[in-house]
């Protein structure tokens, strides 16, 4: 982390104390018990809180006379010194000094400003965890102690090598570049020191010798010297490491964890016998798996995440890690990465978290994932599975596991009926072959993905009882038909509906855009009737809709007038019903495409494109084709009302939604004028307003649309010229501008009115009688040697003539025997069929 500015310092100041109080608190329940703190420490403690900067009240413990019950104070059970001081924000004073029993010091996340280097820190001969996590000292610094540019420095940390008994030092976040060894020297001088955590402290290099060094974090340094050989657990992330990986870490026999992720070599790592997690995610590891790992017979966790490995993992891999309990691997799409084991192979270890992403494990479902039975978090997508999984495998899974995604496969299966989990939390099996109805899963889950499947029948009625979790429901791209229950409304989270191109039916329930928290609400390409639901109540659920889809169904009716409450709305799909009336002027009022400020969890917005690449769509009519264009979530910025039946004008309000990408109002029955301030639209890219009945001149403010690469004005009463000026003149196909009888000027073939008739290209007379007369002879010379060049020779070479001629009759032989058996195969299938019936 980087060291936060001093007016953010006192919120992050009090996450930290309130996370890092959590042992103390207990610690301090315990000396509540016939222990009292000294006198004279709980006067030091006193004065030492006048120091402090508590702007939230979080010392307000600090009274009475027992200072072992104050929080971020904890005296010894027996003697009722003070050994805990967990205080995170405030200003050092020599008064700690009198603090001599201290073992537990935590002063992370300070600025120290207006405040000298506490030198007599190190007089605190008890110390044993020592944390200046992010801290930086500032004012005057004593003349031994050396120069100080920024934050707490090298030159600073003198004072350490009195502190003997220090077990635990965490320099975190401290600016230590540039400034050589001195600050080793002085760490190398804590002859306790177990722990040292240095990530993001900009170092280079390093020069330890500490013998008693069992942890080091060094996360997010450039570190490419020697490591400490006595380690036990060791963090290397972010260090930017190329080429191979230090001999010296192979030497470092008792090493238990090993994390290199988000480093840039690959290691030979076969002689850590010890090792027990190893850390490689997001190294840009290439090339294949050694066959080391096969060595590391301790190895309980190995993630190897976010690589470009391929080739081959066999069972010499995997047969002696009979510890393997955590077991990460995915690569990228064009590379190939393949389980090559035998299909009866039992390993020796059961997974509880297993994640493979495009490893090629398929076709079959193997043995040695079947028997897995104590998976708890499973992800195995795009893995190349395109075999039966029979139903009792899942009904184990599922009643054990928190975490399913089997995505991105073939897989054939029916799910279990019903099931009762109290784990399971997420389930996504889009993309796969899975058939049968929706089952009747009573469960937490919060996140649900089964869309482009062949699941069937309805939705279950009571799934709002079953799942009353539930925040994401995809179920698009199936066989699904009926009505949309209206028990799903009871989910009083849910937050993403999406089940278009189904077969459903009905009434939308009324109550469903009632939710408070729906985000996004997608129902398009079905059979759904009836008017547009959109019933309000005392929440500002409106507010919160950021994608309404209902494109493609029988919805009839006026557009509510509620929808101009939709502030929140980034894109707007009505489009292909039957939706009657005018378009409400108010549409001005959607706020986030007007403004651009649109609220959204990001974060989770991202996880959700990256599961649903694809699945929202735009369909562009251009020269008699539709066209399909993949859209993401946040990538649309659309109002698509087409093909319905509205009537009256293109309002005006509407060209203030300046931040709109698409607009599509084609066939429908509007009229007037194109608004003159559509220039207002500065984004839009797409623009459709072909099949209705506008008419007057094309606007000049439309040319100044730079970013417009679609546009369709096709079939309306637009008279007047043609624009031609600046983006428009990328915009010349004809078919943009034809049915409009009124218009003229290129590059449709009616000039305007005063345009000067261009004169006919003279022709060159007897010069193109020439050319068109050996034109048509070279025709005739290629005809005529292509003709003789193959049958003059069947004439004139006898060999040929017969190898031509039995050629034809064998062909002629294997088409009737063809014709033959496919005969007699559909006499037999019918025959078949009608015994069967």
């Amino acid at each position: 982390m980087e060291t936060r500015h001093t007016n953010n310092l006192y919120y992050s100041s009090l996450l930290c104390f309130l996370v890092a109080l959590l042992p103390v608190s207990s610690c301090s329940g315990s000396n509540s018990i016939g222990v009292r703190c000294i006198e004279s420490e709980r006067k030091q403690v006193v004065n030492f809180k006048e120091g402090l900067i508590d702007r939230f009240g979080s010392l307000s413990s600090w009274v009475g006379l027992d200072c072992c019950k104050w929080q971020g104070v904890s005296c010894d059970n027996q003697t009722g010194h003070v050994s805990v001081l967990d205080l995170e924000k405030g200003t050092l004073k020599p008064c700690l000094l009198h603090l001599k029993y201290l073992t537990y010091l935590n002063l992370a996340q300070n600025s120290f400003l207006e405040t000298q280097i506490p030198k007599f820190l190190g007089m605190l001969n008890n110390l044993r965890y020592l944390n200046l996590h992010g801290s930086g000292f500032s004012g005057e610094i004593p003349p031994h102690l050396g120069s100080f540019n920024f934050g707490l420095r090298a030159q600073s940390l003198v004072w350490l090598s009195g502190l003997a008994s220090l077990e635990s030092l965490d320099l975190a976040t401290v600016n230590l570049r540039g400034v050589g060894g001195s600050w080793s020297k002085a760490v190398n001088m804590l002859p306790s020191l177990a722990s040292l955590y240095l990530y993001h402290c900009g170092l280079t290099s390093l020069d330890l010798t500490l013998s008693s060094l069992e942890v080091l974090n060094l996360f997010g340094n450039s570190i490419k010297s020697p490591i400490p050989h006595c380690l036990e657990i060791l963090y290397l992330g972010g260090n930017k490491l190329d080429g191979i990986l230090p001999e010296s870490l192979g030497a470092i026999k008792n090493l238990q964890e090993v994390d290199l992720n988000i480093n840039f070599f690959w290691a030979s790592i076969g002689n850590l016998s010890s090792l027990w997690l190893l850390e490689l995610s997001y190294n840009k590891l290439n090339g294949t798996i050694p066959n080391s790992f096969g060595k590391l017979v301790e190895l309980s966790t190995l993630d190897l995440v976010g690589n470009y490995m391929e080739g081959v993992l066999t069972e010499t891999h995997l047969a002696n890690l009979t510890r393997l309990d955590s077991f990460r691997l995915t690569t990228y799409r064009n590379r190939s990465l393949v389980f090559n084991v035998n299909q009866d192979w039992v390993p020796p270890f059961r997974l509880t978290t297993l994640v493979l992403i495009n490893c090629l494990v398929g076709p079959s479902f193997p043995l040695w994932l079947q028997v897995q039975t104590r998976l708890s978090y499973v992800i195995v997508s795009s893995a190349g599975i395109s075999d039966t999984i029979e139903e009792e495998w899942f009904a184990r899974l599922f009643s054990n596991a928190w975490t399913v995604d089997l995505s991105n496969n073939s897989i054939i299966a029916k799910l279990p009926p019903k099931l009762y989990s109290e784990v399971l939390d997420e389930v996504d099996l889009s993309r796969n072959r899975f058939e049968g109805p929706i089952p009747l899963w009573l469960t937490n889950a919060t996140h649900v993905y089964l869309q482009r499947n062949s699941f069937s029948g309805s939705v279950p009625d009571n799934i709002g009882e079953l799942m009353p979790q539930l925040q994401t429901l995809f179920i698009s791209r199936n066989q699904i038909s009926g009505r949309l229950p209206s028990s799903i409304c009871k989910m009083e989270g849910l937050k993403f509906l999406y089940a278009s191109n189904n077969s459903l039916s009905g009434e939308i329930p009324s109550s469903l855009t009632s939710s408070c928290q729906l985000v996004i609400l997608m129902l398009g390409d079905n059979s759904l009737r009836g008017n547009i639901p959109f019933p309000l109540n005392s929440c500002r659920q409106v507010q919160q809709l950021y994608v309404l889809q209902l494109r493609s169904n029988l919805l009839e009716g006026n557009i509510p007038e509620q929808f101009c409450h939709l502030s929140n709305i980034h894109s707007l799909d009505l489009s292909n019903n039957n939706i009657v009336g005018s378009i409400p002027k108010c549409f001005h009022n959607f706020t986030a495409l007007k403004y651009g400020n649109a609220t959204l969890d990001y974060e989770f917005f991202f996880e959700l494109q990256d599961r649903i690449i694809g699945e929202q769509t735009m369909v562009v009519e251009t020269k008699g084709m539709e066209l399909e264009f993949s859209r993401t979530f946040l990538e649309v910025k659309n109002i698509d009302l087409s093909r319905n039946n509205l009537t009256g004008e293109f309002p005006k309000e509407l060209c203030n939604l300046a931040f709109l990408d698409t607009l599509n109002f084609s066939r429908n029955r509007l009229s007037g004028n194109i608004p003159d301030n559509i220039d207002d639209l500065r984004l839009l890219e797409f623009l459709d307003l072909s099949f209705n009945n506008f008419s007057g001149p094309i606007p000049p403010s439309l040319s100044s649309l730079t970013l417009l690469n679609h546009l369709k004005l096709s079939y309306n009463n637009l008279s007047g010229r043609i624009l031609t000026g600046n983006q428009l003149q990328t915009l010349n196909d004809s078919s943009n501008y034809e049915g409009n009888p009124f218009l003229c000027g290129v590059p449709l073939s009616a000039t305007c009115p005063g345009d000067a008739i261009s004169p006919p290209t003279p022709s060159s007379g007897d010069g193109d009688s020439r050319d068109k007369l050996w034109h048509y002879l070279s025709i005739a010379v290629g005809f005529i040697a292509g003709f003789w060049g193959v049958c003059g020779t069947l004439v004139l070479k006898e060999s040929w003539r017969h190898a031509y001629f039995r050629y034809v009759d064998e062909l002629k032989e294997k088409m009737l025997l063809w014709i033959a058996l496919a005969a007699a195969r559909s006499r037999r299938m019918f025959a078949k069929a009608k015994e069967n019936n």
